[in-house]
């Protein structure tokens, strides 16, 4: 067991930039994060920053269509992270995200 430092990154502030713009701009600001599949620690700070937008905005407004978009993406990147992530690349993203 290791201890596991996340990235520094701007997630959470282009989401939220996003987020003022509606549902296509969060959705286009997802695309264009998938550039990060390949760098596990970003990637991984990736699914951190969409799971708690996802209780953030549960936690404010319910199940809104936002809440449902985030965990939509949400999804789409822990699937990517579970299915290729191998090894070390592996035992970092559980280790982060448990």
């Amino acid at each position: 067991m290791f201890e596991v430092e996340i990235e520094p990154n701007t997630f959470w502030q282009d989401f939220a930039i996003a987020e003022r713009f509606g549902m296509n701009a969060i959705k286009d600001t997802y695309r264009r994060c998938k550039e990060w599949r390949s760098n596990v620690p970003m990637w991984t700070a990736l699914v951190i920053v969409l799971n708690h937008k996802i209780w953030h905005f549960y936690n404010k407004f319910g199940d809104c269509a936002i809440t449902r978009l985030y965990d939509k993406l949400w999804r789409e990147a822990d699937d990517f992270a579970r299915e290729n992530f191998k090894g070390e690349d592996a035992v970092y993203y559980y280790q982060a995200t448990d």
